[in-house]
């Protein structure tokens, strides 16, 4: 077995792991906001490791790159999304006359 494949499968396995704690958590936890920090390293953390497994796995080129940069993005857009969701979130509980839903 390649080393590179052995960096790949740890990656992956560390990938997956993070994406099913953040699920367990989501699944678990009862408030939005609680839902909300739960899946913020699956989008953050979790996804980008998956697409640094496959770089990884793909070897030097093009392909390898492509996915570096979707890891990136990923990463990036991750945490921003969890922000504004967040926020909207926030404002939608501040409006008058708004109950928490059970």
């Amino acid at each position: 077995m390649a080393i590179r494949h052995v960096c790949a499968l740890v990656l992956l396995g560390a990938g997956a792991l993070v994406l099913l704690v953040s699920v367990l958590a989501f699944v678990v936890l009862p408030r939005p906001f609680a839902r909300l920090h739960a899946l913020s390293p699956a989008s953050s953390l979790g996804l980008p490791l998956v697409a640094l497994a496959s770089a990884v796995e793909t070897g030097p080129g093009r392909a390898a790159l492509k996915l570096l940069f979707i890891a990136g993005v990923a990463a990036f857009a991750g945490s921003v999304t969890t922000m504004a969701l967040a926020r909207a979130r926030q404002e939608e509980a501040a409006a008058p006359g708004w109950k928490e839903p059970s």
